[in-house]
């Protein structure tokens, strides 16, 4: 695979295979799946319904924590069906939490009393068992290993540190006489590790953790597997330590823009990590599958948890859901493994997302993924001036062609009637050499039009101030204009006629004050900016929130077909700020 391909040119020779998978299951498996999130009758005590932090959060003594394996039914439990699952899901790899934040160690470690060895009869280590069980189906294993929390370690850090304190020299006992040992017997009595994942989530500058030790940890697995990986909640970020293999995103956190080295984000099926009873948010297939998807079209990868129950099962709602990915990927998976980033910007099209493949033979693929079949079948691919050469369905192994035209950097495509699959469907458009992009395009929408935004803009100046979304989402992103400002956005049209222009805005002043100036295609127009006054954001709430409202600024005639720049001036009064949104263009 060409590394220097789109941006993936940061991921070492060790992380080749981790870029190509780019889907893994995480297993949060542990004491802690014995309570099911309740503690003596008390539901866990805190609304994130992290099940597997209910040692601390109920205070539950080390002692009375253990009980918690009188509920697992051991002669039942068979790590090797996770790894079947994680094959039939389409996953690549595995990650287990062979020690979580309690301390509690799932394998035969000699470093501590307090592991599954020593409180099962006969003695059990999962670890053994699930890297076995990787081995036979070809699975990469990855251990998950709380190395900065351990609350089990009386000089080892817990958050209730924050009231007693913890020196440094107290804290390197605990390093030196639980960590380095554990992590030596991991390293060295499972055969090869495809990577090690850490979990501090604050910088080592903010925690009682030195940059020495956690060099002394690395250095102890580039030492004995130099081939593993390590990922930053280390504590080492990629930019300051280049030997870190991958960045960690937070829990459930997808990317948002392509990224030059590997990355990862770790997700829920519902909420908690660990087996909660009473977990209910439950995200749809279609959501995993499009989370999935985001971040391989942005270099990522995703490892999606499992939570199963003390005997070792896996709750029926995951379980469901991560074979329909597996069968969409058996299907679709071309459009995954091996495959990266393309250079156009995230959101260009609303229609999905984008994924690029150069294979063997040469030729170059682009997946489109349709996460919204269009009604009227048609589809606008913007941004690529090179013609393909066919365009198909990644589903029809045939790769039966189907209609398109292409104008100079729009491709139309003529879909099929009906959506090869009920999830997301995947359309390869195919080219003979690379395929050259016009950054900066404001694409056309599936509904026709052009959404011109402070988001998507090619270039602007003046005093602004962009505000995000608030008030639930009431309150759409928008800009602050307090003084002249000029914006500037870049299409091309395909279909040349009269368009209609909209622009949404709020204006606040008691009178009409201010003015939005457009210009493009040869044609000026002016709007006199209006009052928009108030609306209510959510009714019965007390929510009373600024207007904004679209007006039709006018009407432009694109003559012929071409790029056209496309500048809005806002002229605000002194005082008097005009909040701008978006502008819509659309032909008549």
């Amino acid at each position: 695979m060409d590394m220097e391909a789109y941006g993936q040119k940061l991921a070492n020779d060790r992380a080749a295979w981790f870029v190509d998978a780019r889907f893994g299951m995480f297993i949060h498996w542990g004491v802690y799946s014995g309570a099911e999130g309740f503690w003596k009758g008390e539901k866990l005590r805190n609304n994130n319904n992290y099940a597997e932090w209910i040692r601390y959060r109920n205070r539950i003594s080390k002692e009375e924590y253990l009980t918690l394996l009188d509920r697992f039914k051991w002669d039942e439990i068979d790590p090797e069906q996770w790894v079947i699952l994680a094959k039939q899901s389409g996953m690549k790899y595995v990650t287990i939490t062979a020690k979580h934040h309690d301390g509690f160690a799932l394998w035969d470690s000699k470093a501590s009393d307090y592991t599954v060895a020593k409180h099962t009869d006969p003695g059990r280590d999962i670890i053994r068992e699930l890297a076995e069980a990787c081995r036979k189906h070809g699975l990469r294993l990855g251990l998950y290993y709380s190395h900065w929390v351990d609350w089990e370690h009386p000089d080892s850090w817990d958050h209730t540190r924050e009231i007693t304190g913890l020196s440094n020299e107290t804290y390197d006992r605990y390093w030196q006489e639980k960590v380095m040992p554990q992590m030596r017997e991991l390293l060295t009595g499972y055969g090869e590790i495809g990577l090690i994942w850490f979990d501090m989530w604050v910088h080592h500058s903010k925690t009682v953790v030195s940059k020495a030790q956690l060099l002394q940890l690395k250095k102890l697995i580039r030492e004995i597997q130099p081939n593993c990986l390590v990922n930053s909640r280390l504590g080492l970020s990629v930019a300051e330590d280049k030997d870190i293999d991958f960045q960690t995103l937070g829990d459930n956190q997808l990317g948002s823009n392509k990224k030059d080295h590997p990355w990862q984000t770790s997700a829920t099926v519902a909420h908690s990590w660990g087996f909660h009873a009473r977990d209910t948010e439950w995200k749809s297939t279609t959501t995993l599958l499009q989370s999935l998807i985001n971040n391989v079209s942005l270099n990522g990868n995703f490892m999606l948890n499992i939570g199963p129950r003390a005997n070792g099962e896996v709750p029926f709602e995951i379980s469901g859901r991560l074979k329909e990915m597996g069968h969409w990927l058996a299907v679709n998976g071309a459009s995954i493994y091996n495959s990266e980033a393309f250079n156009l910007r995230k959101d260009l099209h609303d229609w999905g997302r984008i994924t690029y493949k150069k294979t063997a033979a040469g030729k170059h693929l682009l997946y489109l993924h349709i996460f919204n079949w269009p009604i009227d079948k048609e589809l606008t691919l913007t941004g690529v001036r090179t013609r393909p050469s066919q365009v198909y369905v990644l589903a029809d192994k045939l790769q039966t062609g189907f209609p398109f035209a292409h104008h100079e950097m729009v491709t139309q495509l003529k879909l099929p009637n009906q959506p090869p699959d009920p999830l997301i469907s995947v359309v390869v458009v195919e080219y003979d050499r690379e395929p050259e992009i016009v950054p900066g395009l404001v694409a056309r929408s599936v509904s026709g039009g052009f959404s011109l935004t402070p988001d998507n803009r090619t270039a602007s100046k003046g005093n602004t101030t962009l505000e995000k979304a608030a008030r639930r989402g009431s309150i759409l992103a928008h800009v602050v204009v307090k003084d002249q400002s000029t914006y500037q956005w870049q299409l091309f049209i395909d279909e040349p006629g009269s368009y209609k222009m909209d622009a949404s805005y709020s204006f606040q002043g008691k009178e009409a004050i201010g003015k939005i100036v457009v210009n493009t295609a040869g044609t000026t127009l002016e709007h006199q900016v209006q009052p928009t006054g108030k609306t209510v954001g959510e009714p019965n709430s007390d929510w009373v929130i600024d207007s904004f409202n679209a007006t039709t600024l006018g009407k432009i005639n694109f003559a012929g077909s071409g790029l056209y720049d496309v500048q809005v001036e806002v002229h605000p009064r002194k005082g008097a700020d005009i909040k701008f949104q978006w502008i819509w263009l659309k032909k008549e």
